[in-house]
């Protein structure tokens, strides 16, 4: 007896390491689909892909031109920018409008989404008379909403190389409706005031969201940005040397997040509107509970959504190069604060798998329910390159213990490996939606990087493997210019859950999987039928509209969620079929949250977007798919919100199924 025990204690450590690995080889081993059950599972969708209208002139090309320390970096440097957003900004109701930056040409496009009416002819916003200079200065992404809150869709421009511009929708004879849209009917104003006697700001955003972020009833901005304020990245005339990440893993020297509070909005022919830069807030709290280099990464998208029931978005900024944040919003009207949450470790969880504590390459962020608890759970790109950079894709599910965000730790552990998202390629946007109604969300990804004829993942290697101090100088990065390639070749995955639980990528057999290198993803059902179509924007390349035809589609709740615009006096509840007429005029209730119950028992749940991800920007209308519930009749519906008092507002209705719009009065 005394010698089997004398047995064990010497090999108790040999044990414990067999029942660690041995459960990891089986997860290694990833599960297939058989081809039969691939067949079925892809019949549910079919997708027809169109382009987006293009303008004609301006000079296409494929390389930005870059300040000359980072010149053999060009195509590094020059591959972001390709950017889309899908939503109403005509006023008809539907949001069949888009938004997109061509970087060939580096045109901001609006113009009415392929194969619906031919209600105005594609325009490109000008920032005149605005200071921009095309030499310096490049547009990164469209970000809409209705900033001035007049009940008219407006669009925040932002770039490389100066602050955004907000493109306000002017109020006139035209905008009892719709809108023949043009140029002459945005009024080009700057974001942050500038000064008139010395240069415009240079900040490098590559990322926008609206957020109510202190809870008074009004639309805030969360804008993330790349490069260090003040650099002179697209100036090629410029002196001395620009600096790059100065670490693989924990880079803070970027130029980091800025939070921008609404202040007030006026209407009419010359609009205008304010914000106050309060960007201090993430310069870290006095207690500890926010770190001063939380403001400080290389930012490339965020994400606001309420994660606690307490109608105050939490923040998730996905940063490169560097651990990703989620901010615990403990803020009141007028007064900002957040706290860092980091998630819990246990023996088998490596660093980079607890949030907040990775050191990848976050390149993107959604929210969607994956684990059917009611409480959205966070779906996270990076880079996981199958031989190159195998690092992993993230699905942050809840664990339910949302009291423990008190306590400054995150309750989510990543779920990724055992649901079939931790791998794919270098991927940027990351969406989820359910694009054959059966009320299960899909998983879309953007993907690629550079693309060329000369693999350069041998010397990119090399750089990860150095020291942390040569990272920041250009000089002792690979060359990475026109010609070379990383990850130039994969397909963007389209990821559908099958019955064991896990998802699988059906992009061959949906015909998805042309090679393409892509950034963002935007969703919206243009056409109105209850089926979510998605728009695609591509680096380099024409960007497309992918019209979904799903055969086997369930049923739909949409819900128009809108606040009165403008806001006088308080409005009483509207409830209408349909999508919103003159009748219900207001803006998208960004971040109010909805809850349907189904027959079945199973409550889904959604939260009105203001923007969330990298550089594709979802329509605010809530999508819910039913799967197959004929003859249920309505549908409770649980809704809670803001006023636009700041004032928390809770409604239980029942609804058809289909489209409703719904005027939230106090």
């Amino acid at each position: 007896m005394n010698r089997a025990a004398n047995i064990l204690r010497r090999h108790a450590t040999r044990i414990v390491a067999l029942a660690i690995v041995f459960p990891l080889y089986a997860v290694v081993r990833s599960p297939t689909l058989s081809n039969a059950e691939r067949a079925e599972l892809a019949s549910r969708f079919r997708f027809a892909r169109q382009s987006l209208p293009e303008l004609p002139g301006g000079l296409p090309r494929s390389v930005r031109a870059v300040h000359p320390s980072l010149e053999r970096l060009s195509s590094w440097i020059s591959s972001v920018g390709a950017s889309v957003a899908l939503n109403d900004l005509d006023g008809d109701g539907m949001p069949n409008d888009v938004c997109y930056v061509d970087v060939r040409t580096d045109r901001v496009v609006v113009a009415p989404a392929p194969q619906t009416p031919a209600r105005y002819a594609a325009f490109a916003l000008e920032p005149t008379p605005l200071v921009y200079d095309a030499n310096v200065m490049a547009p990164m992404g469209c970000l809409p909403g209705d900033f001035n809150e007049d009940g008219l869709t407006d669009i925040l421009v932002y770039y490389w190389g100066r602050p955004p511009i907000v493109f306000l929708r002017k109020a006139g004879p035209f905008s009892g409706g719709a809108a023949a849209l043009a140029q002459n009917l945005y009024a080009p104003r700057e974001l942050i005031p500038q000064s008139k006697v010395s240069p415009v700001e240079r900040w490098y955003t590559n990322a926008a969201t609206q957020a109510d972020m202190d809870g008074d009833g009004h639309a805030d901005l969360i804008i993330g940005n790349y490069f260090p304020d003040g650099a002179r990245i697209l100036d090629a005339g410029a002196s001395g040397v620009e600096q790059m990440q100065d670490s693989m893993s924990r880079a803070y020297n970027g130029g980091g997040s800025r939070l921008l509070l609404w202040r007030e909005g006026t209407v009419g022919m010359e609009p205008a509107v304010q914000f106050e830069d309060v960007r201090w807030v993430l310069e870290g709290n006095d207690d500890g509970t926010l770190r001063e280099q939380v403001g400080r990464g290389w930012t490339l998208a965020a994400g606001a959504a309420d994660l606690d029931g307490d109608l105050l978005p939490e923040i998730h900024l996905s940063n490169d190069f560097g651990p990703d944040r989620l901010l615990h919003n403990r803020s009141k009207p007028g007064q900002l604060r957040f706290a860092l949450l980091e998630g819990a470790k246990t023996l088998t969880t490596p660093n980079s798998k607890a949030l907040g504590r990775d050191s990848f390459k976050g390149m993107g962020i959604d929210f969607g329910d994956l684990n059917g608890d009611g409480i959205l759970d966070l779906y996270v790109s990076n880079i996981a390159n199958e031989y190159a950079l195998e690092e992993s894709h993230f699905a942050f599910v809840s664990t339910g213990e949302i009291e423990l965000m008190k306590k400054g730790v995150a309750p989510y552990v990543d779920r990724s490996e055992q649901l079939g998202l931790s791998r794919s390629g270098w991927c940027w946007e990351s969406r989820l939606a359910d694009f054959d109604n059966d009320g299960t969300l899909e998983a879309l990804q953007a993907q690629g990087f550079i693309k060329g004829a000369v693999n350069r993942w041998p010397e990119l290697h090399e750089l990860a493997m150095a020291n942390d101090d040569l990272l920041r100088r250009a000089a002792f990065w690979p060359k990475l210019q026109p010609g070379d390639d990383l990850s130039g070749r994969g397909h963007n995955p389209f990821f559908a859950r099958a019955r064991d639980g896990r998802y699988y990528d059906l992009a061959g057999e949906l015909e998805l999987d042309q090679p393409q290198v892509s950034r963002g993803i935007a969703t919206a059902d243009v056409d109105g039928d209850g089926l979510l179509d998605f728009a695609l924007a591509n680096q380099w390349d024409s960007s497309y509209l992918f019209r979904n035809n799903s055969p086997r589609a369930g049923a739909f709740l949409a819900i128009h969620l809108l606040l009165p615009a403008p806001a006088k006096e308080p409005a009483a509840l509207m409830i209408r079929p349909g999508h919103p007429g003159s009748d219900a005029r207001g803006r998208p209730a960004i971040g109010a949250s909805a809850f349907v119950y189904l027959p079945d028992g199973r409550r889904l749940v959604g939260q009105v977007d203001g923007g969330n991800g990298h550089s594709g920007k979802r329509s605010p209308v809530l999508h819910f798919g039913l799967g197959e519930i004929r003859g249920a009749g309505t549908l409770r519906v649980e809704m809670s919100w803001r006023d636009e008092r700041g004032q928390i507002r809770r409604k239980t209705l029942r609804l058809e199924p289909g489209y409703q719009t719904i005027l939230l009065g106090s």
